[in-house]
């Protein structure tokens, strides 16, 4: 791969994930403020999910048979910026849920088709992608920093505001254009016969009939579940805590006035300030697990990673619990911290599981399947039925019936211990035996 389409393709995972990091993480303070109920909210989150589960039919019955992936990307992205437009706009629930749900019915494609079109100018996808794709990564953590910035310049935290939607919206107008412009990717499926199963990785199913598989696969689907907690509600939980600090407080021109000393004292708290720049250590985190996965999964095989990873969640909704932002301030640091081994124990060890017990012929399907039941189905369940209903239970309401705060750690319990449970069964259930084969031991 030459340098120009390294960096191309750099700029697309940059620009992909800096529009989802810039709406998704403060969406939910900013509905709360505004009077969505816990429930709105994550219906509201769960718009994402059910793209999930809808956008393979597009990408694998459309995009994939009949239009090259860089066009078809763009002009989602273009129809996804004026509907993101739209939702800044809308400030009651169902119009707002029908509207973001259009919206992630044109993003989520895009997820697949920028890896289609990475995946298209590389020779060897295991040493050139991660490379590329870290990018992505670094688009979220860029995302979260420029919200608390502008924070600074204006001079309140505009998390709690529309301007982040807005921020999505015009980043999907660059994107969308940029798009025109990436290596030209044909259509990967033209001509052939694809069916609804092979889209959805039905195939794998097949793969059900080992025990420990299916443990892996109910397992994968209950923890998404309490997971949806953590993406939805978080935002609010570290605001309505008080986490947000001088972002909100200092523009860019007061910063240079001062001295160097209290520059340099400065500079963390100016670009970190924020609660959304705050929770991109927890994108830093991944990063830095992800290089260090290797050394791990040598030594902890499939099923302890695995069940790591299940337990960072129920640690991470414990810190939460019982942390503040006096004396334990850093039980909740602590927590974000943790989405390293969250995510990369958890998921990319799934994958990897996946890759290695899956024939090669039913490999790909396997791995859509996955993603099926987890950012799909489990992510669904969590948002659209129990995170946001649980939030509103342990509501606080004024004289007027108005929200104004939440019993946070009665509300991370929850999750903690739907987590705890669903570690413990994958813990007696999943065989050691076929762990040692997934591993190649």
């Amino acid at each position: 791969m030459n340098a120009k389409i390294r960096i191309e393709l750099s700029v697309m995972m940059f620009l992909q994930f800096f529009i989802w990091g810039a709406w998704a993480v403060t969406m939910g303070a900013y509905l709360g403020k505004i009077g969505f109920s816990g429930a709105d909210i994550g219906r509201a989150y769960s718009t994402t999910a059910i793209a999930a589960i809808l956008s393979p039919f597009f990408v694998g019955m459309v995009a994939d048979r009949f239009f090259s992936a860089q066009k078809v990307l763009g002009l989602l992205h273009l129809a996804g910026a004026v509907l993101m437009f739209f939702a800044a706009k809308t400030t009651e629930p169902m119009p707002f849920f029908w509207v973001l749900l259009a919206y992630a019915l044109c993003y989520m494609p895009t997820l697949a088709l920028t890896n289609a079109i990475a995946f298209n100018q590389m020779d060897n996808t295991e040493r050139q992608f991660p490379a590329i794709r870290v990018f992505g990564t670094l688009g979220w953590i860029v995302a979260g920093i420029a919200i608390g910035l502008v924070s600074g310049q204006v001079g309140k935290n505009i998390e709690l505001t529309s301007i982040p939607l807005f921020m999505a919206a015009g980043c999907s107008v660059l994107m969308g254009f940029y798009s025109f412009f990436l290596p030209s990717t044909p259509p990967a499926a033209l001509g052939k016969k694809v069916s609804i199963g092979e889209v959805l990785g039905l195939d794998a199913l097949k793969l059900m009939k080992e025990f420990s598989f299916t443990v892996f696969v109910l397992s994968s689907l209950l923890i998404c579940i309490p997971l949806a907690f953590y993406y939805n509600f978080t935002n609010m939980f570290l605001n309505e805590s008080g986490m947000a600090s001088v972002a909100t407080e200092m523009n860019l021109r007061q910063l240079f006035e001062l001295g160097w000393k209290d520059f340099v004292l400065a500079l963390p708290s100016f670009f970190m300030g924020s609660v959304a720049a705050k929770m991109t250590m927890g994108q830093m985190s991944e990063v830095a697990f992800m290089l260090v996965m290797p050394f791990f999964f040598k030594r902890l095989g499939v099923k302890k990673m695995l069940l790591v990873g299940m337990l960072a969640w129920v640690a991470r909704y414990l810190l939460f619990a019982y942390g503040n932002t006096g004396p334990l301030v850093f039980m909740f640091y602590g927590g974000i911290l943790l989405h390293g081994v969250c995510y990369d124990f958890f998921f990319v060890t799934g994958q990897i599981y996946v890759d290695k017990v899956a024939p090669e012929s039913i490999r790909a399907s396997a791995q859509g399947f996955i993603a099926l039941v987890t950012y799909g189905v489990g992510m669904a369940i969590g948002s659209m039925f129990v995170s946001g209903y649980v939030v509103d239970s342990f509501a606080t309401v004024n004289e007027a019936n108005e929200v104004v705060g939440h019993v946070w750690r009665n509300i991370w319990l929850v999750p903690a211990g739907m987590a705890l449970v669903v570690a413990v069964l994958f813990m007696f259930l999943f065989r050691a035996k076929v762990d040692a084969e997934a591993t190649g031991e």
